[in-house]
């Protein structure tokens, strides 16, 4: 092996290294249960379970941090799990619904339609967690929220 090659090789250890000091925030912001999607939606609706157990994890404040995978701790795999929380409750929180207005609640469950319906989400995650994968029912209950009906 060349110099420069175990040089470079070297490098890349340590900056491998040092990246796993680099901790992403893990902290779930508090969840004020009146504001939640199960305290807007009728008591008998089947809504707020499916997204609890296909949609929380990213997309409310109630992200299951130590239900992930032991590599997720690992930079920058950790990095990416933290941004793909932050950019999901950015998108849809949960949590927050009740500060969401009418409008606003209508069009996001429109686009979680779209989305289930299209397999965007809850996409690659069903592959560490096959537990969350949506059946045609749960499409069909997210759908026919988006409707009013």
């Amino acid at each position: 092996m060349s110099r420069r090659l175990k040089q470079a090789a070297a490098v890349l250890v340590i900056l491998f290294a040092g990246a796993q000091f680099i901790r992403p925030s893990r902290a779930n912001p508090p969840v004020d249960t009146t504001r939640t999607i199960a305290a807007h939606v009728e008591k008998t609706s089947t809504l707020p379970a499916i997204l609890d157990r296909s949609c929380a994890d990213c997309h409310s404040n109630a992200t299951a941090w130590e239900r992930l995978p032991w590599y997720t701790e690992i930079a920058p795999l950790s990095w990416a799990m933290a941004r793909g929380v932050s950019e999901g409750r950015k998108a849809i929180n949960f949590s927050e619904w009740g500060g969401y207005s009418r409008t606003a609640r209508q069009t996001l469950l429109s686009v979680s339609c779209d989305d289930v319906s299209s397999g965007k989400m809850p996409g690659p995650w069903t592959l560490v967690h096959p537990e969350t994968k949506l059946s045609a029912q749960d499409i069909a209950t997210i759908c026919a929220a988006a409707k009013g009906e």
